[in-house]
């Protein structure tokens, strides 16, 4: 088991539902959020640190004794480019730079479908290792994540794992997370099998639940020992009621990034002002 893991962005949506998840006796969570962190309950084993992943000297004092890191921080939304190149790209290369420099030799990177958001829907499922056609700013920002985990496992030799995260939450939020849905428990076995495979060099797999309606291949996270439990459709019936079927010719049906590929992300054109 890994003794100390630093997550960052502990404090966002994906990084508090894996807080008391992964939370294990003899483990040491080390939460690290630009915003302050809840305090730490009763018997809970954490160590909180108040910093950004674009400063470099923070990341490595929070990196000092660490075995693995999950970097889980950055803009989780379409931001403007500015934003992304400085939060999430610049921030994505000080964490891994920061790793290396600490001698922490495996990473975990949050990944997303929109990385690969203007691929059509296939019929089959999508393979893990899709070439890039990222939807949005954020799209890239993921894009180059992937990248520079490559990088920095193939000339650093870390082990570097990029999960291309569907859609975590409590439960499916429209339809088309019947698809790309990954429950907060699944969610917690994969960080698991990422954080235990033996050399994994670098990889990319998805990271959804063993749903019925499943878009993407589940096969390169199974090869890490990852064995997914939930399924969306247990939840089926009341998302349908309460959304009806997606119109077929819209964004939310023809790509993997759904509504991302709409004109409401046109990040661009509104920056622009035309």
């Amino acid at each position: 088991m890994t003794a100390r893991i630093l997550i960052t962005g502990a404090g966002g949506g994906v990084g508090t539902l894996m807080r008391p998840r992964l939370a294990a006796e003899g483990r040491v969570l080390r939460l690290l959020d630009i915003a302050e962190l809840p305090a730490a309950a009763d018997g809970e084993n954490v160590e909180l640190v108040e910093a950004s992943v674009t400063d470099m000297a923070a990341m490595e004092a929070a990196l000092e004794g660490v075995d693995a890191v999950i970097h889980l921080g950055g803009h989780s939304l379409e931001e403007s480019w500015d934003k992304i190149l400085r939060v999430n790209i610049d921030g994505t290369h000080t964490v891994l730079e920061a790793a290396r420099r600490a001698g922490v030799r495996r990473v975990v990177l949050a990944s997303s479908n929109h990385a690969v958001g203007y691929v059509e829907q296939a019929d089959g499922e999508a393979g893990d290792y899709l070439f890039p056609r990222p939807d949005t700013y954020y799209g890239v920002s993921k894009v180059a994540m992937e990248a520079l985990g490559s990088l920095y496992a193939d000339r650093y030799g870390l082990d570097v794992i990029a999960i291309r995260i569907g859609s975590c939450f409590e439960k499916p939020r429209d339809v088309r997370m019947l698809s790309t849905w990954m429950s907060p428990d699944d969610a917690a076995r994969l960080f698991e099998a990422c954080l235990s495979a033996p050399s994994p060099g670098f990889r990319v797999v998805w990271g959804i639940s063993a749903n019925k309606r499943a878009w993407f291949s589940l096969d390169e996270a199974r090869s890490l020992g990852y064995e997914p439990q939930d399924d969306s459709e247990v939840y089926a019936a009341e998302v349908l009621e309460k959304h009806g079927e997606p119109d077929p010719s819209s964004p939310a049906v023809k790509y993997l990034g759904g509504v991302w590929c709409g004109p409401d992300f046109d990040t661009a054109v509104k920056e622009a002002g035309r």
